[in-house]
């Protein structure tokens, strides 16, 4: 009988200590102050090494980040269901008013810089491009690779899905080649893929293929194309260097968009964004940082 007191007693001990420390993490939860950031997948898999580094700082904050594409997380902003949209291109005119008209003010904030290389398979023998070629291939005009000075084969055209600011992006500046008054669009034949990982995994695969994707997700297994604004221009790879020379023709800001001027615990991680800290992440990454 004294061994079953004691094992009881014991027992009582540990629920109640269990039930404590349950209680405590509760409390510490209910206490946390909460981010919610969404949108641009492009920007995803940085503002995820944000995230867990300014928790890892910062104990009673919660980042929650998810993707999704600019379109998401602009969307969101737009019905106030977001403290940060990430956004790789910029907010539109009608966004614009479409939230004004829900009483939000979307207001922007610059993040980091991109390239957005122009990528093949490793075996293709085509290491340079003009804009116009790249265009043309886009849009139909070229559809064999030995119009560019590659093998006989047909080319695979793959893009990022329509709601991708990236997809925009390419459209207006090299499909259009930046013209607003041109209304060139991909051909019908451009296989659209839901995400970076997706583009890369088919380049690597088909020997076929040409893509793009943000400096920041192409691995060394896909061949990066050089690029000339026009022809007789130079080709230039995408770099740190050359985006921030204005040499590389496909480059452009990241964005974070507010409802307003930020104020408390979103003011606070969007100035430690912008500090050497933060910014040495999106170096380690593979984008530029933002320009102070």
């Amino acid at each position: 009988m004294k061994r079953v007191l004691v094992f009881l007693l014991l027992l009582s001990f540990v629920l109640t200590s269990c039930g404590s420390a349950d209680s405590a993490d509760a409390a510490s939860d209910s206490s946390a102050q909460y981010i919610e950031n969404k949108g641009s997948d492009t920007i995803v898999n940085l503002a995820l090494a944000w995230a867990e580094r300014y928790q890892g700082e910062h104990a009673d904050v919660r980042i929650s980040v998810t993707g999704g594409g600019s379109g998401t997380g602009i969307a969101a902003l737009i019905n106030n269901t977001v403290d940060l949209a990430n956004a790789s291109r910029q907010i539109k005119e009608e966004e614009i008013e479409e939230a004004r008209s829900k009483g939000v003010e979307p207001l922007e904030h610059i993040i980091a810089r991109d390239a957005i290389a122009v990528i093949v398979n490793s075996e293709n023998p085509v290491s340079e491009l003009t804009l116009q070629q790249i265009s043309d291939i886009y849009s139909g005009k070229i559809t064999r690779w030995n119009e560019v000075g590659g093998e006989d084969r047909p080319i695979v055209k793959l893009s990022r899905e329509t709601n991708s600011g990236t997809h925009v992006y390419f459209l207006e500046t090299v499909l259009r080649l930046g013209s607003k008054e041109d209304k060139t669009l991909f051909s019908t034949d451009t296989l659209l893929l839901p995400s970076s990982e997706g583009i890369i995994s088919e380049v690597r695969d088909n020997p076929n293929a040409i893509g793009y994707d943000g400096l920041g997700y192409v691995p060394d297994d896909v061949k990066m194309i050089a690029i000339a604004k026009e022809a007789g221009s130079a080709y230039v790879l995408p770099s740190i260097e050359t985006v921030n020379d204005k040499t590389y023709a496909i480059a452009r800001d990241l964005y974070m968009y507010t409802n307003g001027e930020p104020t408390g615990i979103v003011k606070d991680y969007l100035d430690w964004i912008l500090s050497d800290e933060a910014q040495q992440i999106v170096e380690e990454l593979g984008f530029v940082p933002a320009i102070k």
